[in-house]
């Protein structure tokens, strides 16, 4: 495993981190903490420290998995990151919550499903621009950090080209922006990475693999179920990115490298990023993942 320093934060996260919005259900999977157990020792064995979620993973459900996982091992050895602003109802379904009121009990619900007693990165997740300009809220968050709560603040972009917020970022104590970024999408690179390097954010890179679509298992003419995520994409869309994908692995993928490991690299070699967050259904995939940093130069 390889390390890079989280921006201004100073912590030192493996390029390679768990994304857990599987443990949450929404993935046509229902994880028993078993199956979480194992992602996660397989994780550490590997040499992975960094895990994301969110508070809206479920209702706290992942938090919750990781939570009892933490509490049987050293909370010493990970650096947790999860994020606040909407209330999970069912699958798919969420409304937001951004008052400042409402995300201290989100942040306390947190702390308890994550049975920890501070946050090394709680992020912004996902919302408009007139919630993000509420100085009540980030003084609330100021406040939790001063307190011990939460140890850095961090942004989870929506957009991928949403300057406004990275922008704001050093202004509001946000330390780390959270961004899809993947070969098929590099909208950031545009605006947002050149901000985050400017104010020397960390950058999280989500959907490395595209939802999938990069992890080399899908052909063009590929029909996702109704189980799938993915079965509620544009179907033309979808046609489009096969077909896309197909071609970048007959013209960018080194002959006998895995598609995934590639991906993940990729994304890597932007120097803006400091780790990618893919996320996993079982021990085998975290092992995938993890070797992607074989192929990152130091």
């Amino acid at each position: 495993m390889k390390y890079r320093r989280l921006g201004k934060t100073e912590m030192n996260v493996s390029v390679i981190g768990l994304g857990t919005w599987q443990f949450g259900g929404e993935w046509g999977q229902q994880f028993t903490q078993n199956e979480v157990d194992a992602i996660l020792d397989k994780g550490q064995e590997l040499g992975i420290n960094l895990i994301d979620t969110a508070e809206c993973y479920g209702d706290h459900l992942s938090e919750s998995f990781i939570g009892d996982y933490i509490n049987r091992r050293k909370r010493e050895d990970w650096i947790i990151a999860t994020k606040f602003g909407h209330h999970f109802h069912e699958r798919f379904t969420r409304t937001d919550v951004f008052g400042a009121d409402e995300v201290l009990k989100q942040l306390d619900a947190s702390l308890k499903a994550l049975k920890t007693d501070y946050i090394d990165l709680y992020q912004f997740h996902s919302g408009p621009d007139a919630v993000f300009d509420n100085d009540a809220l980030w003084t609330l968050l100021d406040k939790q950090v001063q307190a011990g709560k939460v140890r850095h603040l961090g942004t989870s972009i929506g957009s991928n080209d949403n300057v406004h917020q990275t922008d704001a970022a050093s202004k509001v104590n946000s330390e780390v922006i959270q961004v899809v970024y993947n070969r098929l999408d590099r909208v950031p690179e545009n605006r947002v990475f050149p901000s985050c390097e400017r104010q020397d954010l960390g950058v999280l890179a989500r959907v490395p693999l595209a939802s999938g679509y990069l992890s080399g298992k899908y052909k063009p003419g590929a029909v996702f179920d109704t189980t799938d995520v993915r079965h509620r994409h544009d179907p033309e869309s979808t046609r489009r990115k096969l077909e896309e994908v197909e071609h970048i692995r007959q013209t960018e993928v080194p002959e006998g490298v895995n598609m995934a490991e590639w991906a993940l690299a990729w994304c890597l070699k932007h120097p803006a990023v400091s780790a990618v967050i893919p996320g996993c259904k079982n021990p085998a995939q975290v092992e995938s993942n993890a070797a992607a940093a074989e192929l990152v130069e130091g």
